[in-house]
């Protein structure tokens, strides 16, 4: 069963002491079965955003021994700072990352509420998912007239925490525990000291908008319905929370917001709206910042739309949309934006998953050359095969970009975004091609003392043996897919670029005849022989229709040249 994983990204109020911060998160690196990801202290909010991802057990201790720390360290009586607070740890949310439904997270939120409630003398409330009662499950509506407000707010009945005492912990203040949806906390930085301009923006993109007035929108009389209720004007952002604060430490007025469902308000769209309200107003935007991390598609995503804007194709690798993203909304302007640490999966990857495929093209010749057997024939046809469909995916772009083709540039995007898919799968079987043959050479160094040590030894390696067939078959198929986008590019792609086109298809096929390779020499002693005849019969009808229709574009290729 594939693990869970919860991600918790608690809030500390202290942003200025980085020697009380690392008390902190030394708590949670103390923690078998957890990653400490991100650390984002803020001076002016003096807050600190910790962002940290684990198995659900393991989470729930590392985060109880962090909210008991900050409460020992932390002082709210003598705390200040721009961002609205009600205690030491001021929220502790969980968010399910990995084969764990919110229902789940949100049992494992509630459970970690029970213990500091029942073990410390701070109070606590659930909220999000967590919170059964829908009038106080909205964070900003349970931390309503922040720590000052809460000496008061607590003695109501309507107020009763849900874990812990009923009086209010002048040292620690209260906190809020629940599971929620990724959120991402993001910053937009305007080129004014006002934080009246910077409200304004907010109350247009927020989706709680602003309070609907008879007259002058800001100075006139508040209108109220039949009932007597307020009514608001909704801003252009649906799921999107939003102020304007003035930033001392960076001298300028800033949109802070958090995205609680960037699917419905994607982070792109956001910054667009934020900058059409700020051109409405005479301001611009000088650049944003991220605080925690985000997803790699909200990331991805942003890529593509800013490209899309610029009118070029979509068809490019991770790394240029990611690039284009932090350029388009200017993560970078108040300190370097390092992919790696602030995008999550990122910060998951194992490097040791990727070790062949982030070489230099150099160091894997040289790697593949040494007296090692792996990376052998199947992760080189795997590579080759990677070549293969970059090199289409390449004529496909320069095709897009090709002046005078301004109206075929959607269908040759599209055809370079199928590319660069099939290259990231092919780039992925090079190491699982190596991590099968490792996993056969493990099986054999298995213990074989006893009967039962040899049974389970040579069922392992039967096992490892059948993946290890398995994978360059995969190779062979993913090879194959890029067959029609070969095609097109020799019907339809940029004329000057054909050559290209047959190389592309000369390294896939040699791709799919060494993967075919491979999963013949493999399945030649599986003891398992109904699987082997089988998968050499799929095999070696992938192989014939390669060799016909690689070799029908290959031929083209060669007329057409001459």
């Amino acid at each position: 069963m594939n693990q869970q994983l919860i991600e918790c990204v608690p809030n500390f109020s202290e942003g200025r002491d980085l020697g009380v911060i690392k008390q902190i998160t030394n708590e949670i690196e103390s923690v078998d079965g957890v990653k400490l990801l991100d650390v984002d202290p803020g001076a002016a909010t003096n807050r600190t955003v910790v962002t940290f991802v684990g198995t659900p057990q393991a989470v729930v201790r590392a985060a109880y021994k962090a909210i008991v720390k900050a409460g020992e360290l932390i002082d709210m009586s003598k705390h200040s700072g721009e961002h609205a607070r009600m205690g030491a740890t001021d929220v502790c949310p969980f968010i399910p990352v990995a084969n764990i439904s919110m229902e789940e997270t949100s049992n494992w939120a509630i459970k970690l509420a029970k213990k500091v409630g029942e073990s410390t003398k701070i109070p606590v409330y659930l909220y999000g998912e967590s919170q059964p009662n829908k009038k106080r499950h909205i964070l900003s509506i349970i931390r309503a007239g922040e720590y000052e407000g809460f000496f008061e707010k607590i003695k109501k009945p309507e107020w009763k925490p849900d874990f812990g005492p009923l009086e209010y912990n002048s040292k620690s203040g209260a906190t809020t525990i629940g599971a929620r949806d990724f959120l991402i906390a993001y910053n937009i930085n305007l080129n004014t000291k006002s934080t009246r301009i910077a409200n304004r923006v907010a109350f247009d993109v927020r989706e709680n908008g602003r309070v609907k007035r008879t007259g002058n929108p800001y100075t006139g009389k508040i209108v109220t319905d039949k009932n007597g209720q307020t009514v608001r004007l909704p801003g252009t952002c649906k799921a999107v929370q939003a102020v304007g604060w003035y930033i001392d430490e960076y001298n300028v007025a800033q949109v802070s917001a958090n995205l609680t469902n960037y699917q419905i308000t994607p982070i792109h769209t956001f910054f667009d709206e934020v900058q059409k309200s700020c051109i409405s107003r005479g301001v611009r935007i000088t650049g944003s910042e991220l605080v925690g991390l985000i997803p790699l598609k909200a990331m991805l995503d942003a890529g593509k739309h800013y490209l899309k804007k610029q009118g070029r194709s979509l068809g490019v690798s991770e790394e240029e949309l990611i690039h284009i993203a932090i350029k388009s909304m200017g993560l970078d302007e108040l300190g370097p934006f390092d992919p790696s640490k602030k995008i999550i999966e990122y910060q998951l990857k194992n490097e040791s998953d990727e070790r062949l495929v982030n070489l230099t093209a150099k160091k894997l010749a040289q790697e593949t050359a040494s007296e090692s057997m792996a990376p052998g024939g199947g992760s080189i046809s795997a590579y080759v095969g990677s070549l293969g469909i970059s090199l289409g995916t390449m004529v496909s772009n320069l095709s897009a970009n090709k002046p005078g083709w301004e109206e075929k540039l959607d269908d040759f995007s599209n055809w370079a975004e199928i590319g660069q898919k099939i290259q990231k799968e092919l780039l992925f079987l090079v190491d699982e091609d190596t991590r099968s043959f490792n996993q056969i050479i493990d099986a054999i160094r298995m213990a074989k003392d006893t009967e039962s040590e040899k049974k389970l030894r040579i069922e392992a390696i039967q096992n490892a043996s059948k993946y290890a067939a398995e994978v360059p078959y995969q190779v062979m198929q993913t090879s194959y897919k890029s067959l029609d986008l070969l095609k097109a590019m020799l019907e339809i792609g940029n004329p000057a670029s054909m050559s290209d086109t047959g190389v592309g298809a000369l390294c896939c096929l040699t791709a799919i005849e060494g993967a075919y390779m491979n999963v013949r020499i493999n399945t030649k002693d599986l003891n398992d022989k109904d699987f082997a005849s089988n998968l050499n019969k799929k095999a070696n009808k992938l192989m014939a229709e390669a060799k016909l229709n690689f070799g029908l574009i290959i031929k083209q290729v060669h007329e057409n040249i001459h």
